[in-house]
């Protein structure tokens, strides 16, 4: 095998600037699954995944890596954000791939030359990322595959004349939640593909070849992901994982912080429900086999289930609490200690909120006012805070701070950064699950007893399915 030359120490330091704010600050905890499964550096290597949340899909990939550095293919939109933001994507390997849906028939031209590189790199022996669903997905289900991974694969191959071996690694990319900071991170990589088992068949069929790879890298990613296919109750179904899925991973043995092992509760979950629903669909057609319903779960109605679950979270929605209430009413005296203590530490954390509430309104406002796409809300939170606020908003303070308190206490103010970042969204997130706990105290009790006798019902009918009680 050829012997690859690392990455520049440039290149070393600065990932390992972004990577203690990626790992350490931004997110609570970051996984890497399946690394076993990643050829050897110096192997052409195209790992294919899934996307759901912008640059920060791509990002994961690159920090999942210590000992290459791979090129990977992402939406063009993301490089005209800002010059800087260009400058660095490009810096740390990422490549635009230009898309009819969003920058127009024209642009396609333009994606020769990011082909002709990549095609180059794999044939070099390095790693190139793609995501073939063309854009980032809304929602936790995987959309349709383009081919043109599975073209540039190819035409890789024929570059080098089929001499090279080029393998296809299936990867998914998994998030606890996609919003705001101190989440966690799961990068998957499964089994490789080879393509040289198909050159032959691409040599007088290409479409077919591509057509029989695609189906199998397609395939483990659906099987990694957690893959919610039925959209038409995709928010009843993701809002009954987050909450009674909750508590069947934690009687199943699952701990709610191991990010892996609540996938596969996850797709466990939602796969029982799935399967329900779809028998339920046969039966009112005439078409459900013998047998289902040995199963004993089919007298619960799955459409009346849902409609339930719509209704009790777009209530408690409305009044501003939260599930976990009905599991546990908040006391008055604790809350009130709770209270208390945030009142008193209410200066420090206005204190705090220097540099990152600027930070937070510029992502909130591109993302949902400018683009209108909430899912890009990580990208300009994470990514470019990370790559442009980040230092600009640190040598600022140092600079003010330096000529008005002194040198040595800019200085300390600037390395604490990342612990006032982290404390300022902990008080945020609890200050907030602070006013939901003093709302809930102040519901009449009717209608907290009429939520609570619907949601009663929904867990009734979960515990039927998952329990099988009653």
């Amino acid at each position: 095998m050829e012997e690859r030359k690392g990455p520049g120490i440039g290149y070393r330091l600065f990932k390992t600037y972004v990577r203690f704010y990626h790992d350490k600050v931004c997110y609570r905890k970051t996984w890497t699954v399946g690394a076993q499964n990643v050829p050897a550096d110096g192997t052409p290597l195209l790992i294919v995944s899934n996307h759901q949340n912008g640059v920060n899909d791509p990002l994961g990939i690159v920090m999942s890596f210590r000992d290459r550095k791979p090129n990977i293919i992402a939406r063009a939109d993301v490089f005209a954000l800002h010059p800087v933001a260009n400058k660095f994507l490009r810096a740390i390997g990422l490549l635009p791939a230009f898309r009819i849906a969003y920058e127009g028939e024209e642009s396609l031209g333009r994606n020769a030359e990011t082909f002709k590189v990549s095609e180059k790199a794999l044939l070099d022996g390095g790693t190139v990322a793609m995501y073939p669903e063309a854009g980032h997905q809304d929602k936790r289900w995987l959309g349709t595959f383009s081919y043109g991974y599975t073209k540039l694969a190819f035409e890789a191959a024929e570059m080098g004349n089929f001499e090279k071996e080029i393998f296809i690694l299936p990867a998914c990319n998994h998030y606890s939640d996609y919003f705001g900071i101190r989440n966690q991170i799961m990068i998957r990589y499964g089994t490789p593909v080879s393509l040289a088992p198909y050159y032959e068949l691409y040599r007088t069929k290409p479409r077919t070849a591509q057509r029989e790879v695609n189906r199998l890298v397609r395939a483990q990613i659906s099987g990694m992901m957690l893959n919610i296919e039925d959209l038409d109750h995709y928010d009843d179904i993701d809002f009954l994982r987050t909450t009674y899925g909750v508590k069947y991973a934690v009687a199943s043995g699952t701990d709610p912080e191991n990010l892996p092992d609540m996938l596969e509760s996850d797709k466990k979950f939602v796969a029982v429900l799935d399967d329900l629903r779809r028998r339920q669909e046969e039966a009112d057609t005439g078409e459900l086999p013998e047998g289902t319903a040995e199963t004993g779960r089919e007298d619960v109605d799955m459409s009346g289930l849902y409609e339930d679950t719509k209704s009790f979270r777009e209530g408690i929605a409305a009044l501003g609490i939260e599930d976990r209430h009905f599991d546990r009413r908040p006391g008055v005296l604790k809350t009130s200690l709770k209270l208390l203590a945030a009142l008193v530490l209410l200066p420090l954390w206005i204190f705090s909120l220097w540099p990152g509430i600027i930070m937070y309104g510029v992502a909130r406002y591109f993302s949902g006012h400018r683009m209108k796409d909430r899912m890009m809300e990580g990208t300009f939170l994470i990514v470019l805070s990370i790559i442009f606020w980040i230092p600009l908003f640190g040598l600022l303070t140092f600079i003010v701070a330096g000529c008005t308190v002194g040198w040595l206490a800019a200085a300390v103010w600037v390395l604490l950064f990342p612990v006032i970042f982290i404390f300022a969204w902990d008080y945020y997130k609890g200050v907030s699950r602070l006013a939901a706990d003093i709302r809930f105290l102040g519901l009449s009790s009717d209608k907290v007893e009429k939520l609570g006798r619907l949601r009663a019902g929904i867990y009734d009918r979960l515990d039927r399915i998952f329990l099988k009680k009653g």
